[in-house]
């Protein structure tokens, strides 16, 4: 059977702030946005080229805003990304590996300036944040590993 993941519940204070953050300067697509009743309103929003959705508003999550953290975008060109979020006024890290050259620690641990020295799949990775404090990661996947 497969399983696909399709949508991620992310907790935020102000809708409409959190609806202009992806939209107009990630880039995402609206697909909806429907105020139930007062206390319920969900929005979904999907970030360019991928099959999982994000899911904002109020009264869908019980956790705290800005206490998602890990979330990650997965770039073909980690620098143009990086550019473009820029260019729409995101505070992007700078990018970075992690010491142990496999993922990423997290929060800001372990982690070593630059890019990967190979620019290897899988190894380049910068961060930011929405305007609540729940964390992103761009990673930089040009080949797929086996099986992917």
């Amino acid at each position: 059977m497969d399983m696909k993941l399709e949508v991620v519940v992310l907790p935020v204070s102000d809708v409409d702030r959190a609806k202009q953050f992806y939209t107009e300067r990630l880039g995402f697509r609206l697909d909806a946005d429907f105020p139930v009743q007062d206390g319920y309103r969900v929005v979904q929003v999907t970030p360019p080229g991928s099959g999982c959705s994000v899911i904002l508003g109020d009264g869908v999550s019980q956790a705290r805003p800005g206490t998602l953290h890990g979330l990650h975008l997965i770039v073909t060109d980690i620098e143009q990304a990086r550019k473009e979020l820029a260019g729409n006024g995101v505070e992007v890290s700078e990018p970075f590996q992690d010491v142990t050259g496999i993922f990423h620690h997290p929060g800001d641990a372990d982690r070593v300036p630059g890019l990967h020295p190979e620019r290897a799949s899988y190894g380049s990775f910068a961060s930011f944040e929405d305007p609540d404090g729940n964390q992103w990661f761009l990673q930089e996947v040009t080949e797929r590993a086996p099986g992917r």
